[in-house]
């Protein structure tokens, strides 16, 4: 596991016009899924999913990594707190997908940093 910054990632983003985004759901995709000690498909599937079906998979996959991240934190002895999975489920619905990166990746520094 890598702590990135989020302000730093969005940046990259953003001056990449999206390229550095790829990079950040495909490595965060993989984190989560290593945190949460689930069996469950790559980042770079994920991504490739959500590519072929229009962005339809990356609202599936917007819900699954809500359930994950609970999932760590439980595996991690942590106060679950509320389950995300249906907020980031609408932020990728209205296509905030950089909102859903970010709250992810502070979730993911919160279990590990």
């Amino acid at each position: 596991m890598k702590q990135r910054d989020i302000a730093v990632a969005i940046i990259l983003t953003l001056i990449t016009c999206g390229v550095y985004g790829i990079y950040w759901f495909i490595v965060l995709t993989d984190d989560i899924i290593t945190a949460s000690e689930e069996n469950f498909t790559s980042g770079i599937f994920c991504f490739l999913f959500t590519v072929i079906t229009c962005g339809i998979y990356g609202i599936y996959w917007a819900y699954k990594m809500g359930q994950f991240i609970q999932t760590a934190k439980m595996k991690h002895n942590m106060p679950a707190g509320s389950d995300m999975s249906v907020g980031y489920l609408i932020l990728q619905l209205f296509g905030f997908n950089i909102i859903n990166l970010a709250l992810m990746q502070n979730e993911i520094n919160h279990i590990y940093f």
